[in-house]
């Protein structure tokens, strides 16, 4: 079992990292909110999770340790698999989940793509002794350019939008705030389609 990756960004998209170690190049699966904490050529550690199935071997990375337990947690729920889970850490951070599952509130995890009612309310069941709240973490801002929406644009077609849907929506984001984020334009997206 692998318990972290750690070297060089060789490749980054706001839906995976390649990070180089000892030669060798590991594509890891990463949420969107990590994304912006990912920088090109420097050393990053992600913290992995291996997902061995009969016709794939799929490493996904987590900036914090937490997600990664989070996650393990998530897909321990009946009906929510891995690509699930990391949608899920996409649209709401660690603090936001760990909160909505205590309080018992599934509006914010039925407002991700793919969660229907009956889905929020068994992570919330499952989970909900297993989850301690811990408030802290702000995001970070940064001016929105061309590349931000291209960014916010390919990932939402990576996770099964169409182009259409997800240029629309964008569009609408940047024009009422500009200077958004890709992370922040990813998380409300995720809110609106």
């Amino acid at each position: 079992m692998i318990d972290y990756i750690n070297g060089p960004v060789a490749e980054l998209t706001p839906t995976y990292a390649v990070i180089d170690c000892g030669g060798v190049g590991y594509e890891i699966n990463i949420t969107l909110l990590d994304y912006p904490k990912i920088v090109p050529g420097n050393v990053t550690k992600l913290y992995v999770y291996e997902s061995i199935r009969e016709d794939a071997q799929v490493l996904f990375g987590f900036i914090a340790k937490r997600s990664r337990e989070l996650f393990k947690l998530l897909i321990g729920v009946s009906g929510v698999g891995p690509n699930t889970a990391r949608l899920i850490l996409s649209s709401l951070t660690d603090e936001q989940l760990e909160s909505a599952i205590a309080s018992g509130q599934d509006g914010p995890l039925k407002n991700v793509k793919g969660i229907g009612g009956k889905t929020a309310q068994r992570i919330i069941v499952d989970l909900k002794d297993k989850i301690k709240v811990d408030q802290s973490a702000l995001v970070a801002r940064c001016p929105a350019t061309n590349e931000t929406f291209d960014d916010a644009m390919a990932a939402l077609v990576m996770l099964g939008f169409t182009a259409q849907q997800s240029q629309k929506v964008l569009r609408k984001l940047f024009a009422s705030d500009p200077g958004l984020s890709t992370e922040m334009a990813i998380k409300q997206a995720l809110t609106m389609l």
